[in-house]
């Protein structure tokens, strides 16, 4: 009797130490593969930043058909990646913010996948040959659900204290009390999440003040729950082939919002149709397992090609974009070694590296004076609340 031999799956090394290092969208990407039939790996222990990839290989039960660097919390960079024989990939969340050090850095990377439309084009223009269109994606399994009751006549999940949350910070309050709301002030899991966008008739997106038009994960999370989005106009979702009065409902300036939320929840058929269509859009076209055949895609046309720009350079440059990497993560130790390795082999780059390093060195100095001085502070104030307590007369 033969035994049937089990064919090996195509095993996939992934640059964290585990899934959780990002809990929105690593995650979501390795169980899309893992669906897709691949093996993922994650780097796992305690290894450092810029451990060689010959030595991460060596651990690996086979060699990895592609290696992928998502952005965790984990900068991790290994030393001599622009130059092994398989492909990279690495992905940019949030591209627009530092556009250009983002650019540097991938191209120690064959692709590099960025979120926002628009910005394969400038890393293209930038010198990158390998740059495309990924944006924010679901997870069907948390939206693909049967219907339930909407509760709230609007709902929103996400962040509202800091500089550029600004109009959110100002905004929120005056719909929680205009409207039935969720509470908005409370953080929230990735399923509930969807449990709030699946209970909510409308959502209001409010982007960052810096960036507005920001296609982000909510705003897809809300289009797949079923809720109605209204959101800011101008808006990346244009760009993505969404429609405004199709598949949501825009607003050009912060006094429309209100009236327009009273408006489609009088409407409701309208409120519906709408968001269906949002609904249907997102589920077919923007879901983790599309992106997925987008990459492999990808990966299959250019047939082991790899067109990572760091490829045709010298060492002492590869190692100059490895070090701003970590000089922008503030990993000073992998940075001052980088530097080490390719100071005096090239002037410009001893120069440039020079340069990166006092600057990287700078920031960590005046970080920790702000925070003794932010302590302080805090001290003293603590200090006046003690001395005004103890002063205090006693009650008769």
């Amino acid at each position: 009797m033969t035994v049937p031999v089990q064919e090996t799956l195509p095993l996939l090394l992934c640059l964290c130490r585990s899934p959780e290092d990002d809990w929105k969208i690593v995650p979501a990407y390795l169980e899309a593969f893992r669906r897709r039939g691949y093996e993922v790996l994650c780097v796992g222990g305690d290894i450092p930043l810029d451990t060689p990839i010959d030595d991460i290989f060596r651990n690996c039960p086979r060699l990895p058909v592609a290696v992928l660097h998502f952005v965790t919390a984990l900068p991790l960079l290994p030393d001599g990646l622009a130059q092994c024989g398989v492909p990279t990939v690495c992905f940019h969340p949030d591209t627009y913010a530092f556009t250009d050090r983002r650019l540097r850095w991938s191209f120690l990377f064959d692709h590099a996948a960025v979120f926002h439309p628009g910005y394969e084009t400038l890393f293209q223009k930038g010198g990158h040959p390998g740059a495309f269109l990924l944006p924010y994606a679901v997870r069907r399994e948390h939206f693909d659900l049967p219907e339930i009751d909407r509760v709230f006549e609007i709902g929103w999940v996400g962040q509202s204290s800091g500089p550029i949350y600004q109009r959110r910070a100002r905004l929120l309050p005056l719909l929680a009390q205009s409207f039935w709301t969720n509470e908005w002030r409370k953080s929230y899991s990735l399923e509930e999440v969807a449990v709030v966008y699946r209970s909510s008739r409308i959502v209001v997106n409010i982007g960052r003040d810096d960036f507005p038009q920001d296609a982000n994960m909510r705003v897809f999370e809300v289009l797949a729950s079923g809720a109605l989005l209204i959101t800011s106009l101008p808006t990346e979702l244009s760009k993505l082939g969404f429609q405004d009065g199709v598949h949501f409902v825009g607003y050009s300036n912060d006094e429309e919002i209100i009236p327009l939320v009273r408006s489609f929840l009088r409407r409701e058929s309208d409120r519906v149709r709408i968001a269906n269509a949002g609904r249907a859009k997102v589920l077919q076209e923007h879901t983790y397992d599309e992106r997925i055949s987008t990459l492999l895609s990808r990966l299959e046309q250019y047939s082991g090609r790899k067109p990572a720009p760091a490829r045709g350079w010298s060492e002492a440059r590869a190692r100059l974009a490895a070090l701003d990497f970590f000089v922008g993560h503030q990993v000073m130790d992998c940075a001052l070694r980088q530097y080490l390795s390719l100071c005096g082999r090239d002037f410009r780059g001893t120069w440039e590296g020079g340069w990166l390093l006092a600057r990287g060195f700078a920031k960590r100095v005046a970080h920790a004076f702000a925070m003794a001085r932010k302590n302080s502070v805090r001290a003293a104030r603590r200090m006046r609340q003690d001395e005004k307590g103890t002063c205090q007369e006693p009650p008769n």
